[in-house]
């Protein structure tokens, strides 16, 4: 492949992501994709490029059991009138080979006439893994791959890690004070982090299948674990265009599982989670087990998890090493008492280290997003 050729099969693949990233949340248990269809354009150049090419479909997967991404750019250009045969066509995954709830889109693309299949994360379901090119390739069309595989995997990090180990993607997320408190002094306020860290931390949630916390963060806190009308404008990251397509599909994006481990089965009959306008979306699981509360939610399609504390539960996390991803606040605050981040029974034989850090400040605060590197002994 020439550099000219590479360097726009890249261009046309950011807009693939930009729509695929639109399905963040709302596709489980399938991952987010996202696909555009480019016809050759002469005379069209970019910085100094040949960027030849105009997007004539554009698509992305909006929930389970719906259309492809692929089908979404095929019908795109349709209604709008445009003529596929002989485009190109950009996908940020593998497309499907099989037959599930929708029929295989090797198939689709090989009846639509298009000249070349482009994409770029290899499909980690072994049904499909590797099966399209070899499918398409003998229908006539040109294949490549690996197109910003790096980030077109990250779009599925979930999904990858859901269909090939049946656990979910789990975030561990905390708010401390620099001395390493979940909770103030008694009397003070529940909130160590400003307004700005809270939204953004919320605007999380959007992006998760679940979120979990233990039945004493309820009592103590009386938690809703939902988002609001305006945490997207929060949120950091590659985040898809914010047009009249995104604000609708924010507005109908439902809440995340709230998800309590309990010993007892019970939590306060004022609680939030079962009065307000979502408790049919709050699943209480007995605890404290949490690797087993995992499997399950992951036996329910449940594809990715924020854990939101308290300190123990996400001890637990940590030590059963099932932390894909960390998001952690501090607060410009020393508390000097109140409850350890990570509990108080956090026995680590080891640190752990965090990889590919990312930081960002909100007022006096600020929060860093990391991977764990884990040791390579499997997890207890």
């Amino acid at each position: 492949m020439s550099d000219d050729t590479d360097q726009i099969d890249r261009h046309w693949m950011r807009h693939a992501l930009d729509e695929g990233r639109r399905g963040v949340g709302l596709t489980s248990p399938n991952p987010p994709v996202g696909a555009v269809i480019v016809i050759e354009k002469e005379g069209m150049i970019r910085g100094g490029n040949r960027l030849t090419g105009e997007i004539i479909g554009r698509g992305w997967h909006r929930r389970a059991g719906g259309p492809h991404a692929e089908i979404e750019a095929l019908r795109d250009a349709a209604e709008n009138g445009r003529d596929v045969r002989g485009a190109t066509i950009y996908i940020t995954l593998e497309p499907c080979s099989t037959q599930g709830r929708t029929g295989p889109c090797t198939e689709a693309l090989a009846a639509a006439g298009l000249r070349r299949v482009v994409w770029g994360a290899r499909d980690p379901n072994p049904q499909h893994a590797g099966r399209a090119e070899a499918l398409l390739r003998e229908a006539g069309l040109e294949v490549t791959t690996g197109v910003l595989e790096l980030e077109c995997s990250g779009l599925i990090r979930p999904f990858a890690k859901w269909v090939t180990t049946g656990m979910p993607y789990v975030i561990a997320k905390a708010a401390q004070s620099l001395d390493g408190r979940l909770t103030r002094p008694p009397g003070e306020s529940q909130w160590l982090t400003s307004e700005a860290a809270r939204a953004h931390g919320r605007s999380l949630r959007r992006e998760v299948d679940a979120v979990l916390v233990g039945a004493e963060t309820v009592r103590q806190d009386n938690p809703r674990l939902t988002f609001r009308p305006g945490d997207a404008n929060h949120a950091t990251g590659p985040q898809p265009p914010k047009d009249e397509e995104f604000h609708a599909a924010e507005a109908a994006r439902p809440q995340p599982w709230r998800v309590v481990l309990s010993r007892s089965g019970r939590l306060p009959a004022g609680a939030h989670l079962l009065t307000d306008e979502h408790k049919d979306r709050t699943l209480v699981l007995p605890g404290p087990d949490l690797p087993s509360a995992l499997r399950e939610l992951a036996g329910r399609g449940i594809v990715s998890v924020l854990i939101e504390g308290g300190g123990d539960v996400l001890n637990q996390a940590f030590q059963h090493r099932l932390v894909d991803e960390v998001q952690w606040y501090v607060a410009a605050r020393l508390c000097g008492a109140g409850v350890p981040v990570l509990g108080r029974t956090s026995e680590w034989t080891a640190s752990v280290e965090l990889k590919n850090p990312q930081y960002s400040f909100f007022a006096d605060d600020f929060c860093v997003r990391a991977t764990p590197l884990w040791p390579n002994s499997s997890p207890a």
